[in-house]
């Protein structure tokens, strides 16, 4: 069974260390993303989003947000560096960072993620693409991202088209997955989860359920820190696939990969 970190009942000189916690972390993030919009206002990313060198200038970013939000980063096999339809499985918005800080690529986003404050400007600098959820523009972006994948721009969708709070790999949505076919791109899968201190799974970094944005950053901030667990899995060659056979070789692959991360990260 998998073992999930309970919330616990937090005293008042709890929660004033916590409230200071997040003061502390709330500044830095600020300071963060300050740097984030100097870097995409010198690079001219601010104004030309979707440039071949901005994936290296997101990937800086992402490390030190990353490390602004006390989430360390552990890689279980090798990051890869070729070009490739990324997909993972999806947890908060902060898996973006995560995975943003490990390897360079483009991401594929709800298109609210473009109407939060401050973050929504920064990745629409850093070349996100953003999809309207239950909308019917999947067309349109699908052949923004078999465009990007023509010009060897690796790009990153979660295929489970919603958060979860990581004990398992959802039903995947794999109408994307046509993108690569069409460019003959390989599909590069990793799956992660969020792990506390004691080895359990996080329940204060999925952002899942009723709650705002700004509700959930504040949690995050006064949240002790976690171990973001990202193991890669083997790539998929799109070749003699259609979109059918990729999805349930991919459903099956990601499944298998969490539960066998959650075996080598996890305690009961």
């Amino acid at each position: 069974m998998t073992a999930i970190q309970q919330p616990s009942t937090v005293s008042l000189p709890q929660q004033a260390k916590k409230n200071l916690k997040m003061v502390s972390r709330g500044i830095g993030m600020l300071a963060t993303i300050g740097h984030g919009f100097g870097m995409a206002i010198t690079s001219g990313a601010i104004f030309k989003p979707n440039q071949p060198h901005h994936p290296a200038l997101t990937q800086q970013f992402c490390k030190r947000m990353c490390k602004t939000l006390k989430v360390s980063v552990q890689v279980h096999g090798v990051m890869p560096r070729e070009h490739a339809l990324w997909v993972s499985n999806h947890i908060s918005w902060i898996d973006i960072p995560v995975i943003g800080s490990l390897t360079r690529v483009f991401f594929l986003s709800k298109a609210e993620v473009a109407r939060w404050p401050l973050m929504g400007r920064l990745a629409r600098a850093g070349g996100t693409l953003f999809s309207q959820r239950g909308s019917c523009d999947s067309d349109q972006v699908r052949q923004q991202i078999t465009g990007f994948l023509k010009q060897k721009l690796p790009i990153l969708f979660f295929p489970e088209a919603t958060t979860t709070d990581g004990r398992q790999v959802r039903r995947l949505h794999g109408r994307l997955l046509q993108s690569a076919i069409d460019s003959q791109a390989n599909i590069q899968p990793v799956v992660m989860c969020y792990v506390t201190a004691q080895r359990k799974l996080d329940l204060v970094i999925p952002f899942i359920g009723d709650i705002s944005f700004v509700v959930h950053l504040q949690q995050v901030l006064a949240h002790p820190a976690v171990t973001a667990h990202v193991m890669v899995l083997p790539v998929i060659h799109s070749v003699g696939h259609d979109v059918h056979s990729l999805t349930n070789l991919l459903q099956q692959q990601m499944r298998d990969g969490l539960a066998a991360l959650h075996a080598k990260v996890l305690v009961d």
